[in-house]
């Protein structure tokens, strides 16, 4: 007997996308390994035929669409904020600390309290230690990352256990200090990065934080993934993954694509010496011998983040004369680069302000390979030129249209002006300039679901109804939004190109691997796509996920 699957009454994204389309339904083989065998034009009456030729689902005329790639994303930061106490909606240091004392009591038996989502704006920059240390009756250590992931926020428990009292601050981060040389409580940029992150995953079970990686891949499914980038792979999250990949490939159900994070460091030897580590790794594991698990590249982080001031602009924050640090030297920039881009590797530039952005462009003119697809990451306030430039060099715009919902960016006009903000996510420009647009959610800094996502990017309007009323709230920018099918492109197809991935998956075509989601339209009169839902999700022909209640599901 054929082991092939019939899919029919099936409708294509494009259909569905197309006002003007008179295509009917269609009828979907998919071969017996996996692959979409043929796409066609097919009626109810054909259905009963195709009983002979497989396995026939019935899709009662529901969406197809390619499954998603998260073009950005870190799984065990992910996965470990599944668990954690959310204070993101949270506006003031009071609701902050009302929020994890309800949390700390009902996770009673843990080591820590593990929270997440901190805003700046809602503590006003202000973050200290004293502030969270009666907010927990046990008097446990406290760790609050805040939404960008670029600071934690520390209690003296917390502070204590780190034992960074006579730490020096490493390369491009900074822990902040009283006026007695003590630490206060928050540790930001490579502070964070490289002290807090180690500490808290060696502290946890090997098992605790593959049950994490686990419980992230199979979220990713349940939101229609069956793809992502992972952005900030060290040697730890490394082991995890292989580990995973090998041994248990039932909960592996995903692609992934990672860049190897490198530091920044006082001596450019030290920089090049994180690059040849990399290389050892992508020699290894690269998409021709590991296509499901794969070294792609390298990440740098060049700068900050608007909200806390730290990202780096040509001009002055509103508030202050600062303009934000770079976190690398611009010849370390180069060097490293220049050593990636050469062994074969691609490059991530973290950049966010629009001086770190012109520095990240040039760097990967002058050093890059065009064909290599190297990228930069955030592109959230650029100048008209530079944006140009991207498509003209090749460079991937990996964008996350969540982080330009207006429900964040409260304090943005406060700190940039109306000029920034009118320039900030500038998607359409990079796109009209003809660079490769790959979508993400840089999830856990932003929510995971692809819809919101995809809603914010098509409309500048929020997805975040979960804080408060956001139906009120303009776009940040007028920019024109991207039009829905190229936004689901960039975030399918654009973001598995981004990796060199596309010959694989990525669209719905003969060939490729059937890496889809049926969708389905919620009745709850919800605007755009908000009211889509991902039905099932297939991978490598298999059914993946299922969403209990969805019509005519298993």
């Amino acid at each position: 007997m054929s082991k092939q699957t019939v899919l029919t009454n099936a409708k294509l994204l494009e259909q569905e996308l197309d006002e003007g389309s008179t295509c009917g339904f269609c009828r979907i083989i998919i071969d017996e390994s996996g692959k979409f065998k043929s796409i066609e034009q097919g009626s109810d009456a054909e259905a009963a035929g195709a009983q002979e030729e497989g396995f026939v689902v019935d899709l009662q005329g529901k969406i197809i669409s390619p499954a998603f790639v998260d073009g950005h994303m870190h799984i065990l930061l992910f996965g470990s904020s599944l668990q954690q106490i959310d204070v993101e909606h949270c506006r003031s240091l009071g609701e902050i600390q009302e929020t994890i004392r309800k949390g700390a009591l009902e996770q009673s038996d843990g080591p820590r309290v593990m929270c997440r989502g901190w805003m700046q704006d809602a503590t006003k920059g202000v973050a200290l230690a004293t502030d969270l240390d009666e907010v927990d009756e046990l008097k446990r250590p406290i760790y609050i990352t805040s939404k960008d992931l670029h600071s934690t926020w520390c209690n003296t428990a917390a502070l204590k256990e780190l034992d960074i009292q006579d730490t020096a601050d490493p390369e491009g981060g900074t822990i902040h200090r009283d006026e007695n040389g003590n630490p206060s409580g928050l540790l930001s940029e490579a502070a964070a990065l490289s002290i807090v992150w180690p500490f808290l995953a060696k502290n946890r079970s090997f098992e605790e934080n593959l049950s994490s990686v686990r419980e992230a891949i199979k979220t990713y499914n349940a939101a229609g993934y069956t793809g992502m980038i992972e952005m900030a792979t060290d040697d730890f999250i490394w082991e995890l993954l292989q580990h995973l990949h090998a041994h248990e490939p039932e909960n592996f159900t995903v692609r992934m694509a990672c860049h190897k994070l490198v530091s920044p460091a006082a001596k450019v030897e030290d920089c090049i010496g994180q690059v040849d580590s990399a290389i050892a790794m992508h020699e290894k594991f690269n998409r021709t011998n590991s296509p499901d698990l794969h070294v792609a590249g390298v990440k740098l982080i060049l700068d900050g983040v608007v909200d806390a001031c730290t990202a780096a602009l040509s001009q002055p924050y509103n508030q202050t004369t600062g303009t934000g640090e770079m976190l690398w030297q611009d010849e370390h920039i180069s060097a490293v680069v220049a050593h990636a881009d050469k062994a074969g590797l691609q490059c991530a530039l973290h950049a966010i302000g629009d001086r770190a952005v012109r520095i990240a462009v040039d760097a990967l003119e002058a050093h890059g390979t065009p064909g290599r697809r190297h990228r930069i990451e955030h592109l959230e306030v650029t100048r008209p030129e530079d944006a140009l430039r991207l498509g003209k060099l090749g460079i991937t715009a990996s964008i996350q249209p969540v982080h330009s919902d207006p429900a964040i960016l409260r304090a943005w006009h406060q700190l940039l002006g109306k000029e920034r903000c009118g320039r900030a996510f500038a998607y359409s420009e990079f796109e009209a300039g003809g660079a490769r647009l790959a979508i993400g959610t840089d999830a856990p800094t932003a929510p995971h679901e692809p819809f919101p996502n995809l809603h914010v990017a098509t409309t500048r309007r929020s997805g975040r109804q979960n804080l408060g009323d956001v139906k009120g709230l303009g776009p940040v920018n007028e920019i024109a939004p991207l039009v829905t099918l190229k936004a689901f492109k960039a975030a399918t197809l654009g973001a598995a190109e981004s990796c060199f991935l596309d010959e694989v998956t990525g669209s719905v075509e003969e060939g490729k691997s059937a890496d889809f989601v049926v969708v389905e339209r919620s009745d709850e009169g919800e605007e755009g796509l908000m009211g889509w839902r991902v039905a099932e999700t297939w991978f490598k022909g298999k059914k993946v996920w299922t969403r209990r209640g969805s019509r005519g599901s298993c």
